[in-house]
């Protein structure tokens, strides 16, 4: 009995031996924020000051056929936040897994406006409105490009409270010097069998020397009467220099609903970088939220980072 446990024991060890080979390097960064945040008027939002904490574990490894496998783990304060497993096969693209994490399909393509901070929806009480994307818990993705012609597609097999499948695919064009398209269609699952919504959005960038400037249409059409609406939005990012930009962004959305007038968002953002430190700002406004005349929203913000 002392023979087997002695060989059992010997096995063990090698197998571990083995196994170690093979293990790839996981490497931890870290990042911590300060903000301040003013708000409308019209809300209460207690202290204005706030600090975030961020850590993200990301690990590799290569196979033996030549392919690489990437993972990555957020966390924000403490709390998960987003995770992402990608497989690298070269020529064949890439494959991914993604919980709260879509770095495929038209969840990446929601706004590809330039910007030198947020986007110039974000942050306001009507942020959802024309913005094209599905839920992202447990995602599927896959991506390549053959040329100057990309592909990238999704596909969420169900998620909470919602009875079917969601899928959405894009494509891109980046052929000409300074100048990048991209066209996306969606369908994004509803709570019941055809109830969702299908999504399509399209538009593009053009930069010369500095100056970035984009245009994009996003249409959102779902099955209930009077649902759909359309968001227009175009915006320009200036790179001041190598550490600094600044940018200015606006979007109309229009609503199905004759009852509703056209809400339009605008935005400006700076951002500065020295190291590892990014101080940013961005003001962003909304008149006639959700197409309710009258109804307006606004928030300033002046953070600064620190990447560890």
């Amino acid at each position: 009995m002392t023979n087997i446990k002695k060989i059992g024991l010997s096995a063990l060890a090698g197998s571990l031996v083995a196994t170690s080979g093979f293990a790839g390097a996981l490497d931890v960064t870290g990042a911590a924020k300060l903000t301040y945040v003013s708000q409308d008027e019209t809300e209460t939002t207690g202290n204005p000051y706030s600090m975030s904490k961020g850590i993200t574990f990301a690990g590799s490894g290569d196979l033996d056929n030549g392919m690489t496998i990437n993972y990555s783990y957020t966390m924000s304060d403490a709390a998960f936040s987003a995770s992402s497993l990608k497989l690298d096969m070269g020529d064949m693209g890439v494959a991914s897994f993604g919980s709260e994490s879509s770095p495929h399909g038209i969840n990446a393509y929601q706004d590809k406006m330039p910007t030198a901070g947020e986007e110039v929806w974000d942050d306001l009480d009507g942020q959802a409105n024309g913005i094209a994307t599905i839920e992202d818990a447990g995602i599927l993705g896959y991506g390549n490009s053959i040329g100057d012609i990309g592909v990238s597609i999704s596909y969420q097999p169900g998620g909470t409270g919602m009875s079917e499948s969601s899928k959405s695919g894009v494509v891109s064009y980046d052929g000409v010097e300074g100048v990048s398209l991209f066209l996306g269609m969606g369908d994004k699952a509803g709570a019941s069998v055809n109830t969702g919504t299908d999504l399509m959005t399209m538009g593009g960038t053009y930069t010369a020397g500095a100056i970035t400037a984009g245009l994009q249409l996003t249409d959102t059409d779902v099955s209930a009467v009077n649902g759909d609406n359309e968001r227009l939005h175009a915006a320009v990012s200036f790179a001041v220099n190598e550490n600094m930009s600044v940018s200015f962004g606006m979007s109309t959305v229009e609503f199905e609903n004759t009852a509703k007038v056209d809400q339009e968002d605008s935005g400006f953002a700076v951002s500065y970088t020295m190291g590892s430190m990014t101080v940013a700002a961005f003001a962003n406004a909304s008149d006639n939220v959700g197409g309710t005349s009258g109804t307006d929203d606004s928030v300033k913000e002046v953070s600064i980072a620190f990447a560890f």
